[in-house]
């Protein structure tokens, strides 16, 4: 089913390499959120976010502005300081007592922290459980063969309320290595079916001169609202 993805390995490193290098075309300069925000929000107001590999995502400070507050867990110092310097925002700098080497930065509104980290080193100790979850590219960017313990620190994320929405791409990997990775619609119900309930929200035509690049005849973006089960 996963072609030559099965076992490809990208280290963190090379994430890191990719901001140093300023190779960033899965940056969108532009919010998507506003797409699903309703969606997302469902009604509620003052909604704690969690950002998964966020790195300079402009949602954040659009999810701020409109009174939400916002957790990021990102690998590159750089794509940090960028976020809050290109934004126009003040900002500090700690470290974090939990995960040896990390460093939180947050905005002097304090409604804004960006954990420099591993993501598998985060958890609910560090900052608590989340009412809402916008994983853009973060799924499809970690490792093919981590995506169980991904899926496990996720739902250990969700507050009871959560309503995380996730992007998934769908095209043929025998012809393209990644990232970003191919996941299958099966896959995602063996990850969180069994504790969450999972609706197709959109599924549209994604395909670019990016993807023909890549050698893919077929590239197809599709939007998920995942919630936990009413125990």
């Amino acid at each position: 089913m996963f072609g030559q993805q099965a076992d490809r390995v990208m280290a963190l490193g090379e994430w890191e390499e990719y901001w140093q290098r300023n190779e960033i075309g899965f940056h969108q300069p532009q919010v998507i959120l506003k797409n699903n925000i309703d969606k997302v929000l469902n009604g509620r107001k003052g909604v704690r976010f969690f950002f998964p590999l966020c790195g300079k995502a402009v949602d954040m400070k659009w999810l701020a502005d409109m009174g939400h507050s916002v957790v990021g867990v990102e690998i590159s110092e750089k794509a940090i300081r960028q976020f809050f310097e290109e934004n126009n925002m003040t900002y500090t700098e700690e470290p974090v007592p939990a995960i040896p080497g990390a460093k939180v930065y947050k905005n002097s509104e304090k409604n804004i922290s960006l954990y420099q980290c591993d993501l598998y080193a985060f958890s609910s100790s560090i900052d608590g459980h989340f009412g809402a979850i916008w994983d853009r590219g973060s799924l499809v960017a970690i490792n093919p063969a981590d995506r169980e313990k991904y899926a496990a620190l996720i739902i250990s994320l969700m507050a009871k309320d959560c309503r995380y929405l996730l992007e998934t791409l769908l095209y043929n990997p025998d012809l393209y290595e990644g990232p970003p990775f191919f996941v299958p619609d099966e896959q995602l119900h063996s990850l969180f079916g069994s504790s969450c309930d999972i609706e197709l929200l959109q599924s549209v035509d994604a395909m670019t001169d990016l993807q023909r690049q890549w050698g893919l005849d077929k590239f197809t973006q599709n939007a998920h609202l995942i919630t936990p089960k009413s125990s």
